[in-house]
Order: C-alpha cells, then structure tokens, then sequence
C-alpha cells in the first residue's frame, strides 16, 4: 500500500463566536482540488478529547483495507 497523509486542522475558538464552518481546499499534484469536511466538536477539554477519539476510530472504520 502507498504511504498516506492524513489532512486534519484543529482550532479552539469561544463556542458562541462560530457562525459557519465550511469545506477546506487541498490541491494535488495533478492539478485537481479536493475538499476536506471540517468537524466541530464542542463541550469541555474532556467531552472534545473523547469525542475527537471516537471521531478518529470511527474515521478509520471506513478503511478497513488500512
């Protein structure tokens, strides 16, 4: 299997200042873009740290192949 990258971003923000998340780009070398879905997860440092865990796991799930 060909080595992979994992795309990810994180930033901690005040929950009530967010208005909208969106798509963010990555181009590749072909010269096509693709787009990777950004996730929120609110609550407090515990309930984010269990919840990006379970988000990670289940991630992974639909690539059993890896």
């Amino acid at each position: 299997m060909a080595n992979l990258t994992l795309v990810y971003g994180m930033r901690l923000l005040p929950a009530d200042e967010i208005t909208a998340v969106g798509d963010a780009p990555v181009t590749l070398q072909n010269g096509n873009e693709a787009h990777v879905t950004m996730h929120v997860l609110e609550g407090s440092r515990e309930q984010i740290e269990a919840q990006l865990r379970m988000s990670i796991d289940a991630f992974f799930d639909f690539y059993p192949e890896i």
